[in-house]
């Protein structure tokens, strides 16, 4: 029984997340620094407030509404998840992109149907398998063929 549980902590997928959580928490701190230091004092700014609405709140009835940590973790969440898609997922799927391979086309996978017996025969066939009749073959999916050259 413990055998398994040891095989199961040090299966690189468990590891891999327990670095992608503490990296994650690292870096979700640095955003939420970054919000507090810059991006709150510039909405500050610019809505000419003091520039710290962490502990802004309103009341109603004597109940009290800390709107302002709703809105620093907001704009928070906006910053992280625009930083991971500009910085991440934007480079990464240029790279995926630039690598891959480009996937060959199978010819015999187009089909169509032959105007004799109405079977189904490859778009490239010149002639039906099941009734012998001549057919023009599809143009369409000839130019996707890449057919050596006829001599």
């Amino acid at each position: 029984m413990l055998n398994g549980f040891k095989d199961f902590i040090l299966r690189g997928n468990v590891i891999s997340m327990a670095i992608g959580l503490a990296v994650g928490a690292a870096f979700t701190a640095v955003v939420t620094g970054f919000s507090t230091a810059f991006i709150t004092p510039l909405i500050g700014l610019a809505t000419g407030s003091v520039g710290d609405f962490s502990a802004a709140e309103f009341a109603v009835e004597g109940t009290i509404f800390p709107y302002g940590k709703f809105l620093a973790a907001a704009i928070a969440f906006l910053i992280t998840a625009a930083v991971l898609y500009f910085c991440v997922v934007v480079p990464m799927t240029k790279v995926q992109n630039r690598f891959a391979k480009e996937e060959e086309v199978d010819i015999k996978a187009a089909l169509r149907d032959c105007p004799r017996c109405y079977s189904a025969i490859p778009a490239i066939a010149s002639r039906c398998g099941h009734c012998t009749s001549e057919v023009e073959p599809d143009p369409e999916a000839l130019s996707l063929a890449k057919l050596p050259v006829q001599r």
